[in-house]
């Protein structure tokens, strides 16, 4: 029977979720880098015992973690192991997250706008998001604030920064969203290796054609009433893009306000939010099998982060978009007033498609029958900021 392995990360560590395919028992390890921040944690396609995962902390740094037995031991990639040691402060390891500053590529790339309209410089924070490669389980790329895109090509050992994406012209207008300057979401196209899809808050979705080289602002059709221009070129606070890989070029986004799909690839984007309470949230995901069921968690405001009437509500469309339905099945109906953010929904393989997310109040709820019905796995984690799935054979 397949079995299924959900990564969960949190404010105050990691967590990894394990059950067989009936996905009714689990198993919970953790928390591993207990006290840390875990932004994201990724498994390799190819190689599914090889997660990698973002560890970070105001104090000591970032921190670049991998595993290559499926969570059970954790190393530093390319550090000596008597070199990893406690943290300190300052961070004794070197994030290796580097800006390109060569004279060819990336010496213009000095500044960007900053909340109050004047510049200010790039400086890296911390690692978002993580993404292996379809085809080399050493290959992985990191989204990053401030927002650039990295990477390795030696399993997390060094990293290059693809600076071609700050360096396309509009790097110096880029601003932060309310959250930080954040690269969040990289995607991967899988019938093509040459396309890239990225999205930055606060300013929008880029696709490259050329492998990283070169890219291109894909914010056509998309409204922002709170930027001096509502239409422009880049500047639009975009939270979450989704694709099926088994339909590629069409783009599910969730932005801050306005549900939103493209069936170009993201030339030209078209409202879907329809007959949804809100159309603000952070979070979309599509079904495995069904391109055309789409998952958002819709909740009340940019400044209220919690569901409406406080009520848990999945709402999901069959139809790629304007008809949503609410989900309820299971999740809290009163007084609830968690956020669910935009890493922290998932979406299994499995013949009954399961449905994963997990929550600000440290609940991590699973549908193994695509929405209809829902349960906790557990209810006491740390405030989860990310959640993956593996389907394992």
């Amino acid at each position: 029977m397949s079995k299924v392995r959900v990564l969960v990360g949190t404010r105050k560590g990691a967590f990894i979720l394990t059950s067989d395919g009936k996905r009714d028992k689990w198993e919970v390890s953790g928390p591993f880098f207990a006290g840390w921040e875990i932004y994201h944690m990724k498994g390799s396609p190819v190689d599914p015992d090889r997660i990698y995962a973002s560890q970070t902390s105001s104090w000591f740094g970032q921190i670049l973690q991998a595993s290559t037995d499926g969570g059970k031991t954790w190393f530093q990639p390319g550090v000596k192991p008597e070199e990893a040691g406690p943290p300190a402060f300052p961070a004794k390891i070197s994030n290796r997250f580097v800006y390109d500053t060569s004279d060819a590529t990336g010496k213009p790339l000095t500044t960007h706008q900053w909340y109050d309209g004047t510049q200010h410089p790039w400086e890296f924070k911390r690692v978002w998001h993580l993404e292996p490669s379809l085809t080399d389980a050493g290959t992985v790329y990191a989204g990053v604030e401030d927002a650039a895109l990295f990477r390795s090509a030696d399993g997390g050992e060094s990293w290059q920064e693809l600076s071609g994406l700050r360096g396309h012209g509009t790097g110096p207008d880029w601003q932060p969203g309310a959250g930080g300057m954040c690269l969040h979401s990289v995607i991967l196209d899988p019938s093509d290796p040459q396309r890239i899809y990225i999205a930055i808050s606060a300013a929008g979705a880029f696709r490259s054609d050329d492998g990283g080289a070169s890219w291109k602002p894909i914010n056509k059709g998309l409204y922002s009433k709170y930027i001096p221009n509502p239409t422009a070129e880049i500047g639009h606070c975009v939270h979450h893009v989704a694709m099926n890989p088994k339909r590629p070029g069409v783009l599910f986004m969730q932005k801050h306000w306005d549900v939103m799909r493209s069936d170009d690839a993201g030339d030209n984007w078209t409202k879907i939010s329809g007959n949804l309470p809100t159309d603000f949230g952070f979070v979309i995901d599509i079904h495995s099998h069904e391109p055309e069921t789409v998952y958002v968690v819709p909740i009340k405001s940019d400044s209220e982060h919690f569901p409406l009437d406080g009520k848990l509500r999945v709402y999901r469309s069959r139809t790629g978009g304007n008809e949503w339905e609410p989900l309820t099945n299971g999740l809290p109906q009163s007084d609830c007033y968690v956020n669910v953010l935009r890493d922290a929904m998932a979406v299994d393989t499995l013949d009954k498609c399961g449905v994963y997310f997990g929550t600000t109040g440290g609940q991590v709820y699973v549908s193994s029958d695509a929405g209809d019905t829902w349960s906790a796995i557990v209810h006491d984690l740390p405030a989860v900021l990310s959640v993956e799935v593996q389907t394992l054979a």
